[in-house]
């Protein structure tokens, strides 16, 4: 699996000489508003590929609040709705109220009209790293408001935004046996790497 923290940036389909064969690929994925009713599954690679039988995170829960709703991107492998139920724990055990949580993927995944190239098999997420607050967000309210930047003007530190916070709930993704990779911005793993080489002497 692989968890995208991007804001802390987780077989194919033969389509047949039909007229739906002319369509671009994010058009045919993106039509499509439920998952297929087939055995869940991944298909390809995380910027080439499908998914089947795909969960959808709910929108709400004590754990997480899903963003950007109107996208309809809250759709992933049942791993990856179970890896981040587990976060969402992890989280709370921190001091993090609740996830944010970005982009997963389409209901039957496969390219995007707009944004990621990956997030094409339910297996990769955004996580925001900006700190929930208690209440729960209206719809406008998930539409409007973005992440933090974290970074530093120079690009080469961390700013204020940045907290002891972050780096536990990174580093508790980290831990999560079923997580491949994180990609985040060179800054936080510097940051992340000197705390941590500060706290083991």
């Amino acid at each position: 699996m692989k968890l995208l923290i991007g804001a802390f940036v987780v077989g194919m389909a033969l389509w047949g000489l039909t007229a739906a064969a002319q369509q671009p690929a994010h058009a045919l994925f993106g039509k499509h508003r439920f998952p297929s009713s087939s055995n869940p599954g991944s298909f390809g690679s995380y910027a080439r590929g499908c998914l089947a039988g795909g969960l959808e995170l709910r929108e709400t829960s004590d754990g997480w609040q899903a963003m950007r709703l109107s996208r309809n991107r809250n759709w992933g492998h049942p791993e990856m709705i179970a890896f981040i139920e587990r976060l969402s724990v992890r989280a709370r055990e921190i001091g993090w109220p609740r996830l944010y949580v970005g982009d997963i993927g389409q209901p039957r995944g496969g390219p995007m009209k707009s944004g990621h190239r990956s997030h094409q098999i339910g297996l990769d997420v955004d996580m925001w790293l900006r700190k929930p607050i208690e209440r729960e967000l209206s719809r406008k309210e998930r539409e409007q408001i973005g992440s933090y930047n974290v970074v530093a003007r120079n690009g080469i530190g961390l700013n204020d935004n940045w907290s002891a916070e972050h780096h536990q709930l990174i580093r508790a993704a980290s831990e999560d046996p079923a997580v491949a990779r994180i990609f985040v911005n060179a800054a936080i793993k510097r940051g992340m790497c000197l705390a941590e080489k500060g706290a083991n002497g």
